[in-house]
């Protein structure tokens, strides 16, 4: 039996970017035109590596700065859940490198609840993983802040929900705007304890 369904659902890449450094508390990303993915992410990428040490996301799992997975070498987010974002903070629209974002998606529902463990595949066969939704944080807030004021200070409270996801490479390859993106999904039901 397959652990894995491929869906109907297919997204647009329309943007791509990398964080190529953090010395500083603010999200510093910049676009790109074509993104080569190895099983460590994008190599000179902040994100990229098989391993990273643990942070405030997993602090109940592990103490803080102990080496795990990196399971965070992408973050994706949806160019139709941006337009809500930015509306709510008052912005025309929101820069993605303000996010630190690696790729803007179109054209899949709900995006930021798509489930964990569930994968986008390119043309090329380039595969990621998602691990889990991205908690909305005070970086992109104080970027944001830095470029256009007071909105900054409604980004956490208004990306709830809709701040993306995680994920991590599964099968390297290259990705690049305009490709599309099939959403696959694992066959299992939703976790019911009761």
């Amino acid at each position: 039996m397959q652990a894995l369904e491929p869906t109907d659902h297919q997204g647009s890449v329309t943007w791509l970017g990398r964080v190529p450094h953090r010395d500083r508390r603010a999200v510093d990303g910049a676009a790109i035109d074509v993104m080569p993915l190895n099983f460590g992410g994008m190599e000179g990428e902040f994100h990229a590596d098989v391993t990273r040490p643990s942070c405030s996301r997993v602090i109940k799992q592990h103490p803080k700065g102990t080496e795990i997975a990196n399971v965070r070498q992408i973050s994706i987010v949806s160019k139709e859940e941006l337009a809500v974002i930015a509306e709510r903070i008052g912005l025309d629209a929101l820069d993605p490198a303000w996010l630190g974002a690696s790729i803007v998606i179109e054209g899949i529902p709900d995006f930021s609840h798509v489930p964990p463990s569930a994968r986008l595949q390119g043309p090329d066969g380039v595969t990621l993983v998602i691990d889990m939704q991205n908690l909305p944080c005070q970086l992109p807030a104080l970027k944001i802040e830095e470029e256009r004021g007071a909105a900054g200070k409604r980004f956490k409270a208004a990306a709830e929900g809709l701040r993306g996801v995680t994920a991590w490479v599964e099968r390297p390859g290259t990705l690049r705007i305009g490709q599309r993106m099939r959403l696959h999904l694992p066959v299992q039901r939703a976790w019911s304890p009761d």
